[in-house]
């Protein structure tokens, strides 16, 4: 492989480097460094951040290539920033064997514009009844590590405490998707004044927090890892943030829209805001952007939920819950968190990069920009603005909420191992 040259580049926000990468590792960081026979990418300005890791996203394959593949929606990844990406297992079939999870390696070995881990059912058919074969899928060629039933509550406390012993025996983590399905019936959105002004069926807070609670203190009876999918509600913040003072092993993500948006968006009755957990209150927003700033919430996660346009342009309680989010997720925290003063670069590598990978095991990614490390990398150019144009979407699917919506930051550059899988805001 030829080596590339990084020019000027901000690592983590910090003061301009040169970065040279040789094959697939960072052979120096410093500057003055000569190019010799290196391809340039000069980066005078951009931000050089390790490449992003999202711990949440739904690539579909196998069973609804009409949303997502792992193909699309890798270089939808890629497009984002992202050299890794934890695929999760409400696929056709269920990600809930060995041989589903190692087709979607495989799949994702096969694409080459990010690292694909997949995620484990926790049970079988995402049925909540039958612990699916944790160990199995651990043992296989995936290698898993983070299991969920996502789209669905692991509601039976029996088998959440029987999921989270069985992952301690080999340092797995269980990621709940917190949503008391009696409490939620019928809902169409977060409860409160706007649902009760439309007429919509309330999503309560309590809904979440109500599992939150149930979960910590098993994962503290276990003594084994638990980790929060898409928490929304500023109650859901005060239990983690409770449970991390007393020590226990609990770590959370937030979503680049509940970062941003409120339920005051359901208003317009465009299903393109229906998205599950639903889209909370400003109050609820305000809360997640410290709870991130302040490390209450470890990660920002997409819950990239491609779907195709007939299963959004319909009426609301018709329409499939989920936004797609990998190619906006940079540009969304850039604004909610680092414009506003509450998160810096280097803490945005944390949050994206670092932090997700250490909770996932994604072994070579979310680690330091120095010699002799992985060139997972990803370069940005923060200054600048545009409008989000979803027909310019690697991804399969258009349903974002963004839509004509100006965000800052762009994603110019990514690299895979040394191998450059975005060039120019182009994929390679």
């Amino acid at each position: 492989m030829s080596k590339i040259l990084i020019r000027g580049a901000k690592v983590l926000g910090g003061e301009p480097q040169d970065v040279l990468i040789d094959g697939e590792t960072i052979d120096r960081v410093g500057t003055g460094i000569e190019a010799g026979d290196a391809t340039v990418v000069e980066a005078a300005g951009k931000i050089l951040l390790p490449g992003l890791v999202d711990l949440h996203t739904h690539l579909r394959e196998p069973g609804r290539e009409d949303s997502e593949t792992v193909l699309t929606g890798t270089r939808a990844a890629a497009s984002g920033g992202y050299t890794a990406v934890f695929a999760m297992a409400n696929t056709f079939p269920v990600a809930d064997t060995a041989g589903v999870v190692e087709q979607v390696y495989r799949l994702g070995q096969e694409s080459g514009y990010c690292d694909v881990q997949p995620i484990g059912a926790v049970t079988v058919g995402l049925e909540g009844r039958k612990l699916a074969e944790l160990g199995a899928m651990h043992e296989s060629a995936a290698g898993v590590t983070v299991f969920s039933d996502d789209g669905k509550c692991v509601d039976d406390a029996v088998i959440m405490r029987r999921a989270l012993e069985y992952v301690k025996a080999f340092g797995g983590v269980v990621a709940q998707h917190a949503q008391e399905p009696r409490l939620t019936e019928g809902a169409q959105m977060n409860e409160g004044v706007v649902s009760a002004e439309l007429g919509l069926g309330g999503w309560p807070a309590v809904a979440e927090e109500s599992v939150i609670a149930r979960d910590v203190l098993l994962a503290e009876h276990v003594g084994s890892r638990v980790h929060i999918c898409h928490l929304s509600t500023a109650g859901s913040v005060e239990i983690v943030r409770w449970a991390k003072s007393r020590g226990i092993d609990v770590t959370a993500e937030v979503t680049p829209h509940h970062l941003l948006l409120t339920d005051e968006m359901v208003r317009t009755y465009n299903p393109v805001y229906k998205v599950n957990p639903p889209l909370r209150t400003e109050r609820d927003v305000m809360a997640l952007r410290e709870a991130l700033a302040d490390g209450t919430i470890d990660i920002v996660a997409t819950d990239h939920a491609p779907h195709p346009h007939e299963d959004k342009d319909c009426e609301w309680a018709a329409a499939a819950m989920g936004m797609v989010g990998l190619e906006t997720a940079l540009s969304v925290v850039q604004a909610t968190m680092v414009e506003t003063g509450l998160l810096t670069w280097a803490d945005v590598a944390d949050r994206m990069s670092f932090k997700p990978a250490q909770i996932g095991r994604a072994a070579g990614h979310g680690r330091p920009i120095a010699a002799g490390e992985p060139a997972n990398l990803t370069l940005v150019d923060s200054a600048y603005r545009g409008e989000v144009d979803p027909a310019g979407f690697a991804s399969r699917s258009r349903n974002t909420p963004y839509e004509g919506r100006e965000l800052p930051g762009r994603v110019t550059h990514t690299f895979l191992r040394g191998r450059a899988t975005l060039v120019d805001g182009k994929l390679a």
